[in-house]
């Protein structure tokens, strides 16, 4: 006679052991599936300004990368959520190429033993004399072409490519000073002030020819005027600069942290210098002397402040570059809120230009651009305001 007990009691154990293990590896799951990505939650908005955009943001051209930040004692993380990020889809950089210019121009100057930041300068030819530090400040006080032109002068596009290439932030292709494109390929001279005596600091810099870049969205629109002449053809941007977001927001990454990286990865600067670099990153145009009614706080502050008169807290710092041409608007920033104990890094890129026509001054900046990078702003600033809660 058979033991039907020892029969069916394993196969029962059996299958309790298997509903069991089932039961744990579906808790399991449930439990590992990624949160929530706070960057379209934040795009899910209802504020106008960023819903009107996000209808259509292939037409805007937006590119967003938003860094949270966690720190461990002395040790700081990074969790990046990027929204159509694509290093190989292009954006006219304007003035964030500044950024890095500043960067390469003190790195050079940490070289030279016998000048520094507050030496006086002109360009051969010129009668116009600066020191580097105040070039530097007009950067990011209020974006000053003339001043970050100086700069090239005294690099080279070939040097200032090099130098930030090296840092592995990314791709970058400066080929041309910015207000007018000048199409000479050689620096012209410095002359510095060097104990009471003139002495030229720089001889000629023969710089590469640029190619032309083979980048998606590298030609735009359906016109553009040259001079007064309108050309019904898209606009090239093959032989403009280049600096996509992951290469901008890489070097503010080493600029504010610089810890994070290992050191052949990080700007070859003095502590000196990069404190320097972040008190001008952050001040204020009123703080530098410019009128405030004609510079309000916003002015080179998209994110947050941008779309409006508002004077910026003390205890809100904003640590940034912005540009805007040819209908692109750009802000790269790191916001810290010293009061509420909020900091974030983000970089964001919108091309409002409704008439497909480039050159002809027709662009929505304040209809559309610098309201939904302001917006974009206070979104992630409530969101890490709601993490805190």
């Amino acid at each position: 006679m058979h033991d039907w007990k020892h029969l069916w009691l394993p196969t029962l154990i059996g299958r309790v052991i298997v509903l069991v293990g089932t039961l744990i590896l579906l808790i399991g799951c449930e439990a590992s599936e990624p949160a929530p990505d706070p960057l379209l939650q934040i795009l899910a908005s209802e504020d106008p300004a960023i819903a009107r955009v996000m209808q259509d943001p292939d037409k805007y051209e937006i590119q967003i990368h938003y860094t949270r930040i966690s720190r461990m004692g002395d040790s700081v993380g990074f969790t990046d959520y990027t929204y159509r990020i694509d290093k190989d889809r292009y954006f006219y950089p304007a003035s964030t190429v500044k950024f890095p210019i500043a960067v390469a121009a003190l790195e050079k100057l940490n070289t030279l033993d016998s000048v520094d930041r507050d030496y006086r300068y002109y360009i051969e030819g010129d009668s116009v004399e600066n020191t580097f530090a105040e070039d530097i400040e007009k950067i990011f006080a209020v974006s000053d072409n003339h001043a970050s032109n100086r700069l090239i002068e005294f690099l080279g596009q070939n040097e200032i490519n090099s130098r930030i290439t090296d840092k592995k932030a990314g791709p970058i292709r400066i080929s041309h000073r910015l207000g007018y494109h000048r199409e000479d390929l050689t620096t012209q001279p410095l002359v510095v002030y060097l104990n009471d005596s003139l002495t030229t600091l720089t001889s000629p810099i023969v710089n590469s020819a640029p190619q032309p870049l083979d980048l998606i969205g590298i030609s735009k629109g359906n016109g553009y005027y040259s001079g007064d002449s309108l050309i019904l053809e898209p606009f090239d941007f093959g032989l403009k600069n280049y600096l996509p977001i992951q290469t901008l927001h890489g070097v503010l990454q080493r600029v504010i942290f610089p810890e994070a990286f290992p050191p052949e990865a990080r700007c070859q600067i003095s502590e000196e210098q990069r404190e320097f670099l972040l008190t001008t990153m952050k001040t204020l145009p009123r703080l530098s002397g410019y009128p405030q009614d004609m510079y309000p706080d916003g002015y080179c502050k998209f994110f947050i402040y941008g779309d409006s008169e508002e004077t910026i807290p003390d205890s809100v710092e904003i640590y940034n570059k912005v540009g805007f041409a040819y209908g692109t608007l750009t802000d790269c920033a790191y916001i810290r809120d010293t009061e509420k104990g909020i900091e974030f890094m983000l970089t964001a890129t919108i091309l409002v230009n409704e008439n497909g026509v480039f050159n002809d001054d027709k662009y929505e900046y304040d209809e559309i651009g610098i309201p939904f990078l302001a917006s974009l702003g206070r979104e992630v600033y409530a969101y890490e305001l709601q993490q805190l809660k």
